[in-house]
C-alpha cells in the first residue's frame, strides 16, 4: 500500500515506512483497530494519550544517528500529547535479537548491559538541555522509561511453557533470518527463538497502542500483536521505519562498519561527516534526520546537502556550534599551507599518553585518530593523512617530541580534524 499519510499529522508520517494494520476503504478508516488515526481520534475524544512502545537493547555503549530515527519519532509523538514508553531490554539484551545475524550473539552480563542503558539514557537526553535532548525528559506524563526484567524475570517455567505455545517453529522460520541460518546450516539456539516472544510480550505488560520499529522488526513487532491478541488486550499498532544508510551510502550505518556519525561526535566531526555523505543518500538523510521542509530547500544538490549537515549538528548542538562547524570546516578544507588550520577551531587531542621519539604511524594510533598502527600505516600510504595542510608521505616520519607539533592539525581524510596538544 502506497504511504499517502494514512490520514496522519505530517510530523507523525513523514519518513514511515511500513504502517499496519492499514485497512483500506471508509469502514477501515473509522475503525480504531484497522486506522490509527481513528485510535488517534478516539484517544482524543476520551481525554487520553496513547501508549508508544520503543525497545532497546542496551547492546553496546554507543548510539548513532542511524539509531536516533526511532527516537526521533517517538519524541514526534511526545510532542503530539502522547507517552513515549521507552523500554530497557536489560533482560532480553542478555539473550541478544537475533535479527540481522548470521550466528548466535555474544550474551552479555546483566552488569555489561546495566553500563550500557545509563551511557544510553544520557545520549538520548536524561539530565540534559530538552531542546537539545532526543527525548524529552521533563514533561511530566510524556515519558516512562521501563526495564524489561521487571515482568520478564519473574516468568516460571509454566509461563515460559504457555508463551511458546503460542508461536510454531514453522512461524519462527518464516522469519528471514532463521532462514536463511537454517538453510546454510547455521546452528540456531533454541533461546533464540525466544526472543521474539519475550520482545512481544513487553507490548503486552505495558498495554501499547503503538510500537516503533526499523523495517527488520516487522516479525517481532507482529508478534506484540499476536500476544495483545492473546491475552485480551487492544492489539497494537505497528509503524516502521527505513534503516539509515551509512555515511558511504551503500550499508546500513553500523558501527563496525565505520559509518557512523554519533550522537556524542563534536559539532566539526558531526558536521564535516555529514557534508560528505554521497548525493543518492541526502534526501533520505534530510527526511529522516531532520523537520526542514524539502521543498523550500534550494535546488542545489550542494547546497541541500550543506543544509542538512548544518541542520543536524545544530539539533545536537546548538545553532551557534553548528554554524562555527560549519565554517571551520571550510577553512580546514580551504586553508593552504596550514593557515586553514590555525585559524579553525578545532576539537583537541592529547599527546600526554605519546612515546617521543614518534614516528608517524604510531602517533596517529596513539592519539586515537586511527584504530591500529596498521591502519594508520595504510591510511598515510593512500595519501590520507595530513599535518597542518601538509601531507604526510612517509609512515615512518618521526617526530623529536611533543613542542614539534603542539597546536598543529592533523587531519584524516576530509572528515577527522584533531588539535594536537601538549597537555
Amino acid at each position: 500500500m502506497a504511504n499517502d499519510g494514512w490520514g496522519l499529522p505530517q510530523a507523525l508520517a513523514r519518513g514511515v515506512a511500513d504502517l499496519f494494520p492499514a485497512g483500506q476503504g471508509a469502514a477501515a478508516a473509522a475503525d480504531p483497530e484497522q486506522q490509527l488515526a481513528a485510535r488517534l481520534a478516539q484517544a482524543a475524544a476520551e481525554g487520553r494519550p496513547l501508549r508508544v512502545k520503543l525497545g532497546i537493547d542496551p547492546t553496546g555503549s554507543d548510539i548513532h544517528l542511524g539509531h536516533s530515527i526511532l527516537f526521533r519519532k517517538l519524541r514526534s509523538f511526545q510532542d503530539a500529547g502522547h507517552t513515549a514508553v521507552l523500554i530497557i531490554g536489560d533482560f532480553t539484551a542478555r539473550i541478544g535479537d537475533p535479527t540481522g545475524k548470521s550466528a548466535t550473539r555474544v550474551q552479555l552480563s546483566a552488569e555489561a548491559v546495566e553500563a550500557n542503558a545509563r551511557t544510553y539514557l544520557q545520549q538520548l537526553g536524561q539530565g540534559q538541555d530538552p531542546t537539545r535532548a532526543l527525548l524529552d525528559f521533563e514533561t511530566p506524563g510524556r515519558l516512562e522509561v521501563r526495564r524489561n526484567s521487571e515482568w520478564l524475570a519473574g516468568l516460571d517455567l509454566p509461563q515460559v511453557v504457555e508463551l511458546l505455545g503460542i508461536a510454531t517453529v514453522g512461524q519462527m522460520l518464516a522469519k528471514e533470518d532463521f532462514a536463511n541460518r537454517y538453510g546454510s546450516g547455521t546452528p540456531i539456539s533454541l533461546h533464540e527463538f525466544l526472543y521474539p516472544l519475550l520482545q512481544g510480550y513487553d507490548s503486552v505488560a505495558i498495554a501499547a497502542d503503538l510500537e516503533l520499529g526499523g523495517t527488520d522488526q516487522k516479525f517481532n513487532v507482529a508478534m506484540g500483536r499476536d500476544l495483545q491478541r492473546q491475552h485480551g488486550l487492544r492489539p497494537q499498532f505497528g509503524m516502521l521505519l527505513p534503516i539509515l544508510p551509512g555515511l558511504d551510502g551503500v550499508q546500513k550505518m553500523s558501527k563496525s562498519l565505520g559509518n557512523t556519525v554519533g550522537l556524542s561526535e563534536d559539532p566539526l566531526s558531526m558536521y564535516s561527516k555529514l557534508e560528505k555523505v554521497p548525493d543518492a543518500v541526502v534526501e533520505e538523510y534530510l527526511t529522516l534526520l531532520t523537520d526542514l521542509d524539502l521543498a523550500q530547500l534550494p535546488a542545489n544538490p550542494r547546497e541541500r546537502q550543506k543544509a542538512m549537515a548544518l541542520e543536524v549538528t545544530r539539533q545536537r548542538h546548538g545553532a551557534e556550534a553548528a554554524l562555527q562547524a560549519q565554517v571551520d570546516a571550510a577553512t580546514l578544507v580551504g586553508g593552504a599551507g596550514g593557515r586553514g588550520a590555525a585559524e579553525a577551531e578545532v576539537p583537541e587531542a592529547s599527546l600526554a599518553a605519546v612515546h617521543f621519539p614518534a614516528k608517524a604511524f604510531y602517533l596517529l594510533s596513539a592519539v586515537g585518530i586511527c584504530a591500529s598502527s596498521s591502519e594508520a600505516r595504510r591510511q598515510i600510504q593512500g595519501g590520507g593523512v595530513k599535518l597542518d595542510g601538509e601531507r604526510l608521505a612517509d609512515p615512518n616520519q618521526e617526530f623529536a617530541d611533543a613542542a614539534a607539533l603542539e597546536g598543529k592539525v592533523l587531519q584524516l581524510g576530509k572528515k577527522t580534524f584533531r588539535r594536537l596538544v601538549a597537555g
